[in-house]
Parts: C-alpha cells; sequence; structure tokens
C-alpha cells in the first residue's frame, strides 16, 4: 500500500473516482456526529469532497441546531468554531457594524474564537469592545464594499491594519472576510486568520467559506430582523404614549415634560435619564445692562445657545431607574457640580445643538465624567446619551441625557433615533403651552382692560371746556378754533408758576383742588418750552392731563395729589435743581410726563399683596408687577390718538419716548433701587472732582447710560420726595401713607389670612415715628445726600430730609420713653407679694 501522500495524489487526480469511493463507504451520520460533538478533530480537509447528499444532511443538522439556539452570539459562536476547523484556520472573530453620532463603525463582539474555546471566553464585554471606523483595515474595506475579501498576504495589501493587533499582540499574517448582509445594508463581517498547514486561504477554502457563511448570514439577519422589530415597537410605544401624556397636560411645560417621559420610561432602555430644562430669557432688563456697559461688571463671556441665550439651566429633573425602587428627584436652580452637568456635556449640547452618544466615558479626555460613583446608590456612568430638546422655532428649551443602556452596550443609532423622535415631539408639543399660554395672557388682558373701563373713563367734553374753554371765549368746538389762540388761551387759564410754587421743592398741593393741579400740570409743560417746539395740540394735552388725573383711583395716598407731586418734583430737578441741562428737550417733555403717569391705577396695595392673592396683574407680569400696570396704562393712552400728546413726533422721537417711559416707570420700583443707587453714586463721584460745569455736562450727555441712571434716581427722589417737605406737610402725607398700609394689612387679615407685617399693621401705629426714622435712614437718606452732592441747588431736599428725621426722632423718643415707663410699672406689678409666698415658706 502507498503512503499517505501518493493516495492523496491519486484520489486529486481522479476525482470520479473518489466521489463514487465516497458515496459508497461515508456514511452521513458521521458528518452530522463531526457538527454536534466535542470538537477535537485535528483535520476535516476531507469535507471538501464530501458528496451533495451528505453535504445536505450536515447542513440540516446545523439548521436544527441553529433553531434549537435562541441567543444569536451562541449560534453565531458555534458556526464559528465549525468553520474555523473546516477551513483550518488559527481563529475567528465577528464584528458588528453600528452607527454613532451619525458615524459607522465596527466593534468586536465575537473575538479570538477557535474549536476549543468557550463561549464566554469569545463574547466581548461591552466595555472591552475594540472599535475602529469603517475607513480603516481590511474588516472595514469589506463593510464598505460589501464583498468578501481573500488576503493571502497582509503585509503586501496596502488596506492591511495592524491596530488590532497592536491591541492584542497577535500577527496576522493572512485573512479571510467575509460581509454579513441585510438587504443593502452590511450588519457586521465574519473574519477568519491565518491558515494553518498553508500560506494562504485557497480558492476551495473561499467557496466552503461562501458556503458555510449562509448559516452566520442566516443568525445574523433573524437576530435583526426580531431587534428591528423590538426597535419600532419602542418607537411606537414611546410616540403613542408621549402623545397621550402630552396633550393631558397643556398649562405648564415643565408638567407636560415629567407626565410624557415618566410614562415612556420602560421603552427608552436605559439606567437613568436627565431632563435640563433651560432659561429661554433672550434680553436682559435695562437695568441688569447698565453695570456691564458701565464696565463693572464683565460682560457674560460663558456658552450661548444657537440662538444667543445663555446656557443657564433652571431646573434639573432625574429619573433614577436602577434601583429596586424608582426615584425621580426636581432639582431646582441645580449647582454647576451636580453629577448630570459636572461633565460639561449637556452645556456642550446645549452649546452646539449636537447629539452627543459616547461610550466608555471614563477614558475621555475632552469631558470630566465623574470615575467613581455618582451617588450613594453606587451608580456609576459608563456610556450616555444626550441630545437637545428644540421647538418649533428651533429653540433649545432642554437637553435630555440618557445613561447606561439596560444591556451594558454603547447607545447605538436606534437608540439615538428613538430618543430623537421623543425629543422632538416634545419640542413640538411646546407649542401647545405656548399657544394656551398666549390664551390665557389674552384673557388675563381682558380682564385688567374691562376693570380700567369699569374704573376709569376719558376725559369728556365738558370737562375739558372747563379748563380749555373755546365755547365761552370763541363760541367754537376745539377743532374749529385756531392753534394759536388755543395756546394763548390754555396758557391764561393755568396759573403761574410762581404763583403757586410750583419751582420749589417745599411745594405743597394742599391749598390747590384736584382740578388746579390739572391746570397746574399743564403749566409745567408750558415752562418746559415743549407744547409749541413738539406741535402738542392744545386739546389733547388737556384731554391727556384730564384722563391722568381721572386714571388715578380715589384712594388714600396713591391718589391723583401723589402723582402730581412727583410729576412737580421732577420738573422742579430739571428746572431749579438745573439737572435740564444733562437732557434734551423730548427728554424732559417725556421725563415729567411720565412722572405724572407713574402710579397711575394704583390699587392702593403693593407688588407682594398681588403676588399673594394672585391678582390678575401678577399673573400678566411676573416682576415690578404694579410698575408694568402703570407703564402698560400710560402707553395705552398714547395708543389713543386723542389722548396722544406725542401725536406729532417722528417714528424714532417716538421710540426715545416709550423707551423713556419705560426707563422711569419702571425705575419706581422700590426693589430695583438697590441695584442703582452704586451706579449713581459713582457717576456723582466721577463729576465731583471735575473744575468745568461742561467737562461735567460732556461726561453725563454723551453717555446715554449714565443718563437714564440718573433719571431713574431722580425718579425715585421723585417718588419719596413727601419726605422731604416741610414738617407740617411731612406729617400729614406720613400718616396717608400709613393709613393706606393698614388699609392693606385689614386685606391680607381678612382675604388672605395671614399676619402683616408691622409697617402694615395699624395695631403697630404707636410705632410710626421709629419706622419713619427707619425708612429714612436706611432708603431715603442716600438719595438726596448724593444728589445734594451732585447739585448743590437740591441741597433743600436733603435739609427738609434732616429737618424732618430730627422731628420723628424726637416723637420716637418719646415714644420710647413711655414704653420704657409702662415696662417699669408692668414689672413692679410683676413682684409677688409675702402673701403669695407663704405656701412656699418652710414651717416646722
Amino acid at each position: 500500500m502507498g503512503d499517505k501522500d501518493s493516495v492523496e495524489k491519486y484520489l486529486e487526480n481522479n476525482p470520479q473516482f473518489a466521489k463514487e469511493y465516497f458515496d459508497k463507504k461515508l456514511r452521513p451520520e458521521f458528518i452530522s456526529t463531526a457538527f454536534t460533538e466535542n470538537l477535537e478533530i485535528k483535520d476535516l480537509t476531507s469535507f471538501k469532497d464530501v458528496s451533495q447528499i451528505q453535504e445536505a444532511n450536515l447542513i440540516f443538522d446545523l439548521v436544527k441546531e441553529m433553531q434549537s439556539e435562541i441567543v444569536m452570539e451562541k449560534a453565531l459562536h458555534k458556526v464559528l468554531q465549525r468553520v474555523c476547523m473546516i477551513l483550518n484556520a488559527d481563529r475567528c472573530s465577528y464584528f458588528d457594524l453600528r452607527s454613532r453620532n451619525g458615524i459607522p463603525e465596527l466593534t468586536t463582539m465575537l473575538f479570538n474564537v477557535t474549536p476549543g474555546t468557550k463561549f464566554e471566553e469569545n463574547l466581548v464585554n461591552p466595555t472591552g469592545e475594540i472599535v475602529f471606523p469603517i475607513d480603516m483595515g481590511v474588516v472595514g474595506y469589506t463593510a464598505h464594499s460589501k464583498k468578501m475579501q481573500n488576503i493571502p498576504d497582509v503585509t503586501k495589501n496596502n488596506r492591511f491594519s495592524d491596530f488590532v493587533d497592536k491591541q492584542t499582540g497577535y500577527k496576522t499574517k493572512n485573512m479571510l472576510t467575509y460581509p454579513i448582509m441585510a438587504d443593502k445594508e452590511c450588519l457586521g463581517v465574519v473574519m477568519a486568520l491565518n491558515k494553518i498547514g498553508a500560506e494562504e486561504f485557497s480558492k476551495a477554502d473561499e467557496e466552503l467559506w461562501n458556503k458555510y457563511m449562509v448559516f452566520a448570514h442566516v443568525i445574523a439577519l433573524q437576530h435583526h430582523t426580531a431587534y428591528m422589530y423590538n426597535v419600532e415597537s419602542r418607537r411606537s410605544q414611546v410616540l403613542l404614549w408621549s402623545a397621550s401624556k402630552v396633550f393631558e397636560e397643556l398649562t405648564d411645560i415643565e408638567r407636560q415634560f415629567h407626565k410624557a417621559l415618566y410614562t415612556v420610561r420602560i421603552y427608552l432602555n436605559c439606567e437613568r435619564y436627565s431632563v435640563g430644562l433651560l432659561d429661554m430669557t433672550k434680553e436682559k432688563e435695562f437695568y441688569d445692562e447698565w453695570p456691564v456697559k458701565l464696565g463693572d461688571v464683565p460682560p457674560y463671556s460663558g456658552p450661548k445657545t444657537p440662538d444667543g441665550r445663555e446656557v443657564i439651566f433652571y431646573k434639573i429633573i432625574d429619573y433614577l431607574l436602577e434601583g429596586p425602587k424608582e426615584e425621580i428627584k426636581v432639582i431646582p436652580g441645580p449647582p454647576i457640580d451636580h453629577w448630570a452637568l459636572v461633565s460639561g456635556l449637556p452645556t456642550y449640547v446645549s452649546e452646539n445643538g449636537f447629539i452627543c452618544n459616547m461610550m466608555n466615558v471614563a477614558a475621555d479626555d475632552y469631558f470630566t465624567f465623574q470615575k467613581e460613583a455618582v451617588d450613594e446608590t453606587g451608580f456609576v456612568i459608563k456610556n450616555v446619551l444626550s441630545l437637545p430638546i428644540v421647538n418649533k422655532k428651533e429653540e433649545i428649551v432642554g437637553i435630555a441625557t440618557f445613561f447606561n443602556r439596560k444591556d451594558g452596550k454603547p447607545f447605538d443609532e436606534h437608540d439615538e433615533q428613538i430618543t430623537e423622535a421623543l425629543t422632538q415631539f416634545l419640542g413640538w408639543s411646546v407649542l401647545n403651552c405656548d399657544t394656551y399660554d398666549r390664551l390665557n395672557r389674552m384673557e388675563w388682558r381682558k380682564d385688567i382692560a374691562q376693570e380700567m373701563l369699569m374704573c376709569q373713563s376719558r376725559c369728556t367734553n365738558t370737562e375739558m371746556q372747563s379748563i380749555l374753554n373755546t365755547k365761552e371765549k370763541f363760541d367754537a368746538e376745539p377743532e374749529d378754533c385756531d392753534q394759536k389762540e388755543m395756546y394763548k388761551l390754555l396758557r391764561s387759564n393755568c396759573p403761574v408758576a410762581i404763583d403757586v410754587d410750583l419751582l420749589l421743592f417745599s411745594f405743597s398741593d394742599f391749598p390747590v383742588t384736584e382740578h388746579g393741579l390739572i391746570m397746574c400740570g399743564i403749566r409745567c409743560f408750558f415752562e418746559l418750552n415743549v407744547v409749541e417746539k413738539f406741535k402738542v395740540p392744545a386739546e389733547t394735552l388737556t384731554r391727556w392731563m384730564y384722563t391722568v388725573r381721572k386714571g388715578y383711583r380715589d384712594i388714600t395716598y396713591h391718589n391723583w395729589r401723589h402723582g402730581f407731586n412727583v410729576g412737580q418734583t421732577m420738573f422742579c430737578l430739571l428746572q431749579t435743581g438745573r439737572l435740564r441741562k444733562y437732557y434734551s428737550d423730548l427728554d424732559a417733555f417725556a421725563m415729567v410726563a411720565a412722572a405724572f403717569c407713574h402710579d397711575i391705577d394704583h390699587r392702593g396695595t403693593n407688588n407682594l399683596y398681588q403676588t399673594k392673592s394672585g391678582s390678575p396683574l401678577a399673573k400678566l407680569h411676573g416682576s415690578s408687577i404694579m410698575e408694568r400696570h402703570h407703564l402698560e396704562y400710560s402707553k395705552t393712552l398714547m395708543a389713543e390718538e386723542s389722548l396722544n400728546i406725542f401725536v406729532n413726533l417722528q417714528k424714532r422721537q417716538f421710540e426715545t419716548v416709550q423707551h423713556l417711559f419705560d426707563v422711569c416707570i419702571i425705575a419706581t420700583d422700590l426693589a430695583l433701587y438697590f441695584k442703582k443707587r452704586t451706579m449713581f453714586q459713582n457717576i456723582v463721584n466721577a463729576t465731583e472732582p471735575m473744575e468745568t460745569e461742561k467737562d461735567k455736562v460732556d461726561h453725563i450727555s454723551n453717555n446715554a447710560i449714565r443718563k437714564e441712571i440718573i433719571m431713574a434716581m431722580m425718579m425715585t427722589g421723585c417718588d419719596l420726595s413727601a419726605i422731604t417737605k416741610p414738617w407740617e406737610v411731612q406729617s400729614k402725607v406720613a400718616l396717608m401713607v400709613a393709613a393706606e398700609f393698614w388699609e392693606q394689612g385689614d386685606l391680607e387679615r381678612s382675604v388672605l389670612d395671614q399676619q402683616p407685617i408691622p409697617m402694615m399693621d395699624r395695631n403697630c401705629a404707636a410705632e410710626l415715628p421709629k419706622m419713619q426714622c427707619g425708612f429714612i435712614q436706611f432708603v431715603c437718606a442716600f438719595v438726596y445726600k448724593e444728589f445734594s452732592r451732585f447739585h448743590v441747588e437740591i441741597t433743600p431736599m436733603f435739609d427738609g430730609l434732616n429737618n424732618n428725621l430730627k422731628n420723628w426722632k424726637e416723637l420716637a423718643d418719646i415714644h420710647a420713653a413711655k414704653m420704657a415707663a409702662i415696662e417699669e410699672e408692668k414689672k413692679k406689678l410683676k413682684k409677688p407679694s409675702l402673701t403669695c409666698l407663704l405656701p412656699f415658706i418652710y414651717t416646722d
């Protein structure tokens, strides 16, 4: 009998004989057994020549085995083991193709599979994955080209990359690769390395490779189909449930987001997620920009959203799902070291609007993720998916960040699609809340307007004729009269400024009737020389002034008399205080008009009461509630042509007037006073050493911000001016202010069922002198002291303040002495008598 080589040579040269021989001698059961028993056979090269019938039996057994194994990775592992034996390859691997952040990549799923290795040894843990893009190496080229590759010598192939070899220490010599396809989509790549007993994989190996890769293809495709069904099912459930919850809640965007996100939590396939809601404020209030424009505070240089908003998370909602008990945490104003924000990823997504899908975050150098447990639960961040919540206006309203996919793998493109669909739906649903909010605002405005109309009415013709008596003088209606004649008539009907002390800081409204104050107000505008310059119709000026008077309610203090006093003080500061040199005629016109309107339609209660009582005004205006209402009322008068004293201004001039109204009226909110007074003091300090008046005027007049700051402080000085009046005036006004405060305190008791603060409590009336002293010292003194430094002509106001402080202090001392005497008397009455002590004396 010849040796082995001669037998092999004869069989290769006589294939028909070999086929007939094996058909008779080799049974199919043997082949089936080879695939089901322990894989210890060293050489199965004879399988290359098995008959079609035998091969069919082999395939049948493999199919049955595939059907019995429901875990895709295990079924694929068995196929790779058998293919590795059939090809006589050193090892096989399977690379899964996935996509993150829109970039496809290959990652090891089954690695270094040999006939003798166990499944657990070859299954790659997500933390130990080797990941590389599809434009790298032969495996990447296989996925990209979707064609099988046979590389006889990797050193001669320019597509080969030793990236994996360097990480594993393995030396690749030759290789076979095969793309696993689902229609036109590549799912992964199978790779066989280093032919044992030969220098390369032969054409016959390629045929066997292609043939048995069908099994790998079927397994991968079956798994892919099941996975895609799961993905589509989760996507539909997410959209269905989020839609259901979104339309349940239309009143509040935070509750809307929470309901939707909490309901779909089981479909999001993660251990926990966090939603950060962004502040939607685009423009700051003008008084918040003053320090920046003056250079006192550096401008904001932090991250901004694509539409220019500062990235400020005003609330974070954490959904902790990984433990035995789910937990939800709501954190208003979250700190920068909050576990979901400290990495900087949500801020980065807010700034760029990108979807960020990150695996193995512990190895990331760009973001600062915590490598240890983030809280007491021991939760460690492994992989993260963060994406923006964008509304219909393409504005980022929040950031949703998902942590740790449940199966330990990184989030893939399908997770991105599901979460993106959810966040897009949530972002678009903001439109529902915005629409509902707009409807509410319209309703609130309607309620306020109705209330205004019920309480107030515009100036009638009869009331107008009581001042501008054209019928009596000209026997004609105002519209039929010459404007110059009406100016002359109106000026003659109004009292002379000197006769009624309009130019004095000590002016008192008590001797003047309310109707007389209307004509005094008109006189102020004539004294400013703005009536004829800006072509203010005489009838319009009269109607406007009378309507403003009627706009003030008949309440104890914040009535028309107070409104006029503030306007007169503004007029006096400009004229007598010589502050007008810093302002144009249009500025002065707007400032005095705004001062007359500054408390129009006041209700006798402050901003805090409006908030506590939940009034429509409080719902409409978030801050400076009453001041914004006064401002809107004033602008409502401007909107009516017959009452618009600025009707003949150019568009830009009118816009300037409206802005000055904003500055002047909002500035009367004492809550803002403490923000602006340091800025005002800096201006006074800067101008005090200036030698010439021109330098001082140029320093202020050429800077709009400085002018506005002084203007705002002038309004505060006007609003508090009653504290500077002669004592006989100030003492009466103080009682009127206190009476109105006590009326609010009564409302707080009866309506809100709350105990008022001492200033509002009529039971503390005896403490009024003491409270007045505190008010003067801690609020008022600064204003008039700085103005007296700024302009010596304003010193009479500061002197009046100090005189009133002295008088109030005397009254406070008298009251304190009385109270001390009463307390001393009480102590004497409380001393126990001897009779009371008898029961405690020890007797034998």
